[in-house]
């Protein structure tokens, strides 16, 4: 069974004193068997956590990054200036980036295929929103999100978060899960070939300590892109346990 990976991501929050608090309070309640974990902070503060994970079993992330190495392009961060603080991890395509910043499927392919050039370990996420999932929409949707935003040769990390799940305490039904990641399996292995058959599949949206477990027993479900739940210590380690023992 593939190893589950738990994703913290903390969107735009955190000061240095409350990203420093709940580092602490992480480490100090990782239980014996671990996932693998990672926790993606506010550009400002990857530094400080980068210092707090030092030797620890938890890697660093961050919430995005450029398609370019380097160049004029004000106010972004390159992914080798992500490498450089030892950042191991990027999520792309989230969809608040591609609803706020009019981010497409061409852009998050090119931030990916510059993030695997850098050594990160891009997560790139996908997901249809109400409308198109009541419409019947929803896989024609992902599947064009997968084959435009995946480079090919992809060796990241999909996330499947459905946008009318995301920050809403709506999580998709055990069936819709299922059901979907099924499909996602099936489009993976369509695109990739038999490296379709083992690249990792997250799920998020309004993931917690209450659904944690069964959400990451589902078939294919290889973890989860957690957000509101991963800044708190006690809900992210329910969530960090609850992979540990599926």
């Amino acid at each position: 069974m593939t190893r589950q990976i738990i994703v913290g991501n903390w969107k735009m929050n955190g000061t240095s004193r409350d990203s420093q608090a709940l580092v602490e309070a992480l480490l100090a309640g990782l239980p014996a068997t671990l996932p693998d974990i990672v926790i993606c902070p506010p550009f400002t503060q990857l530094a400080l956590v980068a210092e707090k994970l030092n030797s620890s079993p938890i890697a660093l992330g961050a919430q995005d990054c450029h398609q370019n190495a380097s160049g004029a392009h004000t106010g972004d961060i390159s992914p080798a200036m992500l490498a450089d603080l030892g950042v191991s991890y990027v999520i792309l395509g989230h969809s608040e980036r591609r609803q706020e910043h009019g981010e497409l499927d061409d852009t998050v392919r090119g931030k990916a295929i510059a993030a695997t050039q850098a050594g990160l370990t891009p997560i790139v996420c996908i997901g249809e929103t109400e409308e198109q999932r009541e419409s019947g929409q929803h896989f024609d949707t992902l599947g064009w999100q997968i084959k435009g935003s995946l480079p090919d040769n992809f060796t990241g990390i999909l996330a499947y978060e459905p946008i009318w799940a995301i920050g809403t305490g709506r999580a998709a039904t055990e069936e819709e899960i299922a059901e979907t990641m099924h499909f996602l399996r099936e489009e993976l292995v369509r695109q990739f070939g038999e490296a379709g058959k083992t690249l990792r599949i997250l799920y998020g949206g309004s993931v917690n300590a209450k659904n944690a477990a069964s959400i990451l027993s589902i078939a294919d479900v290889a973890g989860a892109l957690v957000g509101g739940a991963s800044l708190n210590a006690e809900a992210f380690l329910s969530i960090i346990g609850a992979a540990s023992a599926a």
